[in-house]
């Protein structure tokens, strides 16, 4: 059974995982490139190593746990979290734990070993979105879930241990740091100015110009001002919008066509390089709020961690449970700089 510990001094939970540190990957060298052969657990014909799905895209009708399938999302068997027993919370003078209750569940983009993200036609990316929604409306309805996140690692470097293209979600208990940073920013600045903080954000952006990578109807694609890392790049609505999980169709192929479009310029400018995507995403608003109020603004983050001495390992997992920090380079401002601009 996993178990979240809480963390006084860093003031964020670390999930505690055995499962997790028995895989073989952990042991070997991870790599980039997507092998041509080996067994893959993700591909058409092993259903039967993964536990049962809990959502298919079957256009063909064919019977659940078997081949025919364009997307399955099933339990991690790896998990980081579990749906077991009660939370226990308990305290030990400055420690706290309690059960790593929750839920891991890994969407399987494609039965396509060799194909990622940005290879993906509009159309497919649209249904691997409307997967995400339906699982976060199902996982939703459990109040004692405070938080569900949507995660993707892309790369060995970027702490991906299949390279058969898939998608993380995990739904706990807790806030992450990360979430709760972003929330009292937000209601510091309302109650300062009266106005959304995202909202002013992406406005003066837009009106400046100057780190704009791409944009439509309902989104924009841009390289922020203080970027965490090298050729980072977000994509925020421009309207406000505090919840993702009520995105209209007409946002859904809006979002479809910006990850299309921002994947495919990382692919060709970095050669395919590793990078992590988190949905940042608003709390439970069916879960008892800790404090104050569950004001925020959706927004998607897309980071690059490229293998090189001058950034750690690190993975969008990690960004929600705990923080990473990447090793400073030198020119690291320079850096950032210039190579958003090359994305443009």
């Amino acid at each position: 059974m996993p178990e979240l510990r809480y963390n006084p001094i860093h003031q964020s939970w670390v999930s505690i995982a055995m499962e997790r540190g028995m895989r073989p990957s952990d042991f070997v060298k991870p790599v980039d490139e997507k092998p041509g052969g080996g067994f893959c657990p993700f591909c058409q014909g092993n259903e039967h190593v993964t536990p049962p799905e809990v959502y298919a895209l079957r256009p063909d009708g064919s019977p659940p746990n078997g081949p025919g399938w364009e997307l399955r999302v099933v339990p991690s068997k790896f998990r980081a979290l579990a749906m077991e027993g009660e939370l226990n919370h308990e305290t030990d003078g400055v420690f706290e734990k309690m059960n790593g209750f929750g839920v891991h569940e890994v969407v399987i983009e494609t039965p396509q070993h060799n194909l990622g993200m940005a290879d993906y036609p509009l159309e497919h990316l649209e249904e691997i979105i409307r997967a995400l929604l339906s699982r976060l409306m199902d996982l939703k309805k459990d109040p004692r879930l405070r938080h569900i996140m949507i995660a993707k690692n892309h790369g060995g470097a970027a702490g991906a241990t299949l390279a058969h293209s898939h998608t993380q979600l995990i739904a706990a208990p807790i806030i992450p740091p990360v979430v709760s940073t972003e929330m009292a920013s937000a209601r510091e600045h309302y109650r300062e100015k009266g106005r959304c903080l995202f909202c002013d954000v992406i406005e003066q952006e837009l009106m400046a110009e100057e780190r704009i990578v791409s944009q439509n109807d309902d989104l924009v694609t841009l390289a922020p001002f203080a970027s965490q890392a090298p050729f980072e790049l977000l994509i925020a609505p421009k309207k406000h919008q505090h919840a993702f999980a009520q995105i209209t169709q007409s946002e859904v192929s809006s979002l479809a066509w910006s990850l299309k479009d921002a994947l495919t310029r990382l692919k060709l400018v970095l050669q395919d390089p590793a990078y992590n995507l988190a949905f940042h995403i608003e709390p439970n608003t069916n879960a008892p709020p800790p404090s104050g109020d569950w004001t925020a603004s959706r927004r998607i983050s897309i980071g690059t961690w490229r293998s090189s001495p001058a950034w750690s390992k690190s993975t969008a997992l990690n960004e929600g449970w705990v923080f990473m920090s990447t090793l400073p380079h030198p020119n690291r401002r320079r850096l950032t700089c210039e190579r958003q601009a090359r994305l443009r």
